[in-house]
């Protein structure tokens, strides 16, 4: 009896450990509202109204009544939604300099610009959940490529949105220890950065069609068909594609995004494009107008007048319903069909805008 009550003790004790980690915890996870200066900048701008942002061309989004029959869907067919073989990882050589134009994507939406001598970070996420809690939520599908703390010195990191597969508060407030660049984002995501220790001093805060020069850089920040929130509520903080202007190259990364025709007037205003990093994945006919499918993300390229381009948001957590590889198969279909070049790395694969590797082919051999 006495050994059936310690290990109920223990239970009690490892439960109560829970529910006080969930009650701090998961509250810093969905970060903090703006307010004060933060949140009437906000309200000035054209993209806010009657309390929130919009988009340019609305966008349709997941009726709450198609929940239970897509929760079903997840249940079925679960092991076409990943990989058969693991997924090979390139370990990045941590002696390159950042001379010229190259890309490392490192999975999922995150990657390294390293364009004329300097090194910016995009949508940088090192969990091991893209989830408010670490206990639960998607999994990565392979570790990251690299360590945060055996990254380069970087110049700036961008935020594209606050979704928790692209804005990481465990990612983030190591990165403010390890580094000393500035965090560009969208507008009220500051307030985000702020509840998990960023100082004010390094978080920018930019509307669409917003410039901010850091390290000889240019960064605009474009439009995008998206959405926001961390929470129960939405858009109360902005969404962003980006530009990235060197003193003679050009990078475009698209964030997350439905297709619609301001790809093309950011292409007039802000191209050519040395490449273009475009999401692919995470699509679904029941959220046509938020994520893009791959068709959508050749035509982005193009619209944006893009040079090489390559494709992220797929390969890394599983968010949707489509089979793991599928991303990328159509991706390439459709850049043959259109004549695109296309660069697709396995993740920490560093790619030479200049001198893509050929496209292989290397996820079928394990899908």
């Amino acid at each position: 009896m006495a050994k059936r009550g310690r290990t109920g003790s223990l239970i009690a004790l490892a439960l109560g450990a829970a529910a006080v980690w969930v009650a701090r915890d998961i509250p810093r996870q969905m970060g903090a509202r703006a307010k004060g200066e933060r949140l009437a900048r906000m309200q000035a701008s054209p993209q806010f109204a009657e309390g929130k942002f919009h988009n340019t061309v609305p966008a349709t989004m997941l009726a709450a009544s198609s929940m239970p029959r897509i929760f079903a869907e997840t249940l079925r067919d679960r092991e076409r939604r990943h990989p058969r073989l693991p997924i090979p990882v390139v370990t990045p050589d941590p002696g390159a300099t950042a001379d010229g134009l190259h890309v490392t994507w490192y999975g999922h939406s995150s990657a390294l610009v390293e364009i004329e001598g300097k090194r910016v970070l995009l949508d940088p996420v090192w969990s091991e959940r893209c989830s408010p809690s670490q206990v639960s939520g998607p999994k990565r599908l392979h570790e990251p490529p690299v360590a945060l703390r055996d990254l380069p010195p970087l110049d700036a990191v961008l935020i594209s949105h606050d979704h928790y597969d692209h804005l990481d508060m465990q990612t983030i407030q190591n990165l403010v220890d390890l580094q000393a660049a500035p965090f560009l984002v969208p507008l009220g995501v500051g307030a985000h950065l702020e509840r998990w220790g960023v100082p004010a001093t390094r978080i920018v805060e930019l509307d669409w069609n917003d410039t901010h020069r850091v390290a000889g850089l240019e960064f605009v920040a474009t439009a995008a068909r998206h959405f926001s929130g961390r929470g129960f509520g939405r858009d109360g903080t902005l969404w962003a594609s980006w530009v990235i202007n060197g003193p003679t190259r050009k990078v475009f990364y698209s964030g997350d995004t439905g297709y619609f025709p301001g790809f093309a007037e950011i292409g007039r205003q802000h191209g050519p494009f040395d490449v273009s990093l475009v999401q692919i994945g995470a699509y679904s006919e029941n959220w046509p107008d938020i994520h893009m499918f791959p068709e959508d993300g050749v035509a982005t390229h193009v619209d944006v007048r893009g040079g090489l381009m390559i494709p992220v948001h797929w390969a890394t957590f599983n968010l949707a319903l489509h089979d793991w590889p599928e991303p990328a198969d159509r991706t390439w279909r459709e850049a043959k069909a259109r004549d695109v070049r296309l660069a697709v790395p396995r993740p920490g694969e560093r790619v030479d805008v200049d001198n893509p590797p050929a496209v292989d082919g290397w996820w079928q051999q394990i899908a």
